[in-house]
């Protein structure tokens, strides 16, 4: 399987590209990305798929969640250790609860870049590129900072770097063990709608770690977790540098991260980044929009797996609280009727965006759930496996989201906003939402 070189993908013509003004920079950083280690192994890139196909065959569940968009500030051994804490708890809660094998990714060591609807911004009459994310300018509306910088891929490596090497320390140096799961959540917990649940479930996990541990068994699966990168494959330099051919099976991968997704705005069928994935083995995501008709997702999951390979494809459907009921039925019958076998996720972040009279960009808790929950309704009505969860979400107590248990209203969203794109659920709307979805999979919901 070859690579179309950076060329031809230009050529062909790619959605929500940087325009660097210096191409000789541009180059030069990308030789030297081409030199770079991979962020990732083409075997734990396997190992995911085969635990996607699991996903996929209604075996498992997905949980995806991190950062809408990392920031090179964000890099610090706090910041990782919480959002890991976080998705964690919300794992252990969807595996005790709904007695399903949870496949645990971090949208994070990777998602640097942002799609936006605008090429440009214009405050107080003066007009300047738009914030793509770290990966491309900076954030400070200034004409300095707005000029995409190809140094930033290089930024981005480095960063996803030491965020992969943080990761891999918690989850396989102790802090995964599940004995920890009481440390990882008290000063939240305390104070959550949830407290009681959760150290109930805590509890209950104590008590048969403590019989597992009279009767001599003590399984690895206790102590570290399996957990796996993933981002928006959406600058190509940055994705095409760090593809590279596997020594094992001479087949490419993208390096940046064990798994990719394809976003709403870049899903064209003959555009570069639909192009370029369909050559790499890594497991995929396609996020799909109002807009996707059945003969659209059956036509990209065709060109992105002709060969058909359990696991390849992830469908993270991203309709709106209000569309999710009405447009996902016909999409999932004919995907299946069609024999194609992809893991049906649920994104229920992306189509439920609104701004408050106050001016901030938000979402309401009880429309991200009632979107989770129609997802459910439709894939319980055709006999179909509700794969997963794909959320932004963070491990601070942010107030970006109005609602959940602690009644967050527009006026708390001034107290901790502190996103640089779209709106996260905070740590504690995070683990309400693992009971919900919990008690949606073990059928209470």
């Amino acid at each position: 399987m070859s690579i179309p070189s950076l060329e031809d993908l230009r050529a062909i013509g790619a959605a929500q590209q940087p325009t660097y003004p210096d191409t000789d920079a541009r180059d030069r950083a990308v030789e030297k990305l081409r030199k770079m280690p991979p962020l990732v192994f083409a075997g734990e890139c396997d190992a995911l798929r085969d635990k996607m196909a699991a996903v996929s065959r209604g075996e498992a569940f997905l949980l995806q969640g991190g950062d809408c968009a990392e920031t090179f500030e964000g890099v610090t051994a706090e910041n990782v250790r919480n959002k890991l804490r976080v998705l964690l708890s919300m794992a252990v809660v969807l595996t005790y609860a709904a007695s399903v094998p949870v496949v645990k990714v971090g949208r994070l060591a990777g998602q640097y870049a942002k799609p936006r609807s605008s090429d440009i911004e214009t405050r107080d009459g003066v007009t300047l590129p738009a914030y793509r994310g770290d990966a491309v300018n900076g954030f400070d509306f200034t004409p300095e900072a707005r000029i995409p910088d190809p140094q930033r891929l290089l930024d981005v490596y480095h960063a996803s770097s030491a965020t992969l090497n943080l990761a891999r320390a918690f989850t396989t140096g102790g802090y995964a063990d599940l004995r920890q799961m009481h440390a990882w959540n008290t000063d939240f917990v305390r104070n959550s709608p949830v407290r009681e649940r959760y150290e109930r479930i805590g509890d209950e996990i104590d008590r048969a770690l403590a019989f597992m541990s009279a009767i001599g068994a003590d399984p690895d699966e206790l102590h570290t977790v399996d957990f796996y990168s993933s981002h928006e494959a959406l600058v190509l330099e940055y994705e095409h540098a760090l593809t590279r051919i596997d020594s094992r099976t001479s087949l490419p991968y993208d390096v940046s991260g064990h798994f990719v997704w394809i976003g709403e705005r870049t899903r064209q069928l003959d555009g570069a980044h639909v192009e370029l994935l369909s050559r790499i083995a890594n497991p995929i995501g396609v996020k799909l929009g109002p807009t996707t008709s059945a003969d659209d997702a059956l036509a990209l999951y065709e060109k992105l797996n002709p060969e058909r390979v359990p696991g390849k494809i992830t469908f993270i459907t991203r309709f709106g609280a209000q569309k999710i009921r009405d447009l996902l039925p016909t999409l999932v019958e004919k995907v299946t009727a069609a024999g194609a076998e992809v893991a049906w996720v649920t994104d229920p972040m992306h189509g439920n965006t609104f701004a408050t009279d106050n001016g901030y960009k938000t979402r309401e808790f009880d429309d991200v759930i009632d979107e989770v929950r129609g997802f459910f309704e439709v894939h319980r009505s055709l006999g179909t496996w509700p794969g997963g969860l794909h959320v932004e979400l963070t491990g601070d107590d942010v107030t970006e989201c109005v609602g959940g248990g602690m009644r967050l209203s527009a006026q708390d969203l001034a107290h901790r906003y502190e996103t640089l794109c779209d709106p996260r659920l905070n740590r504690a709307q995070s683990l309400e939402l693992a009971f919900l979805v919990a008690e949606m999979l073990a059928g209470r919901g």
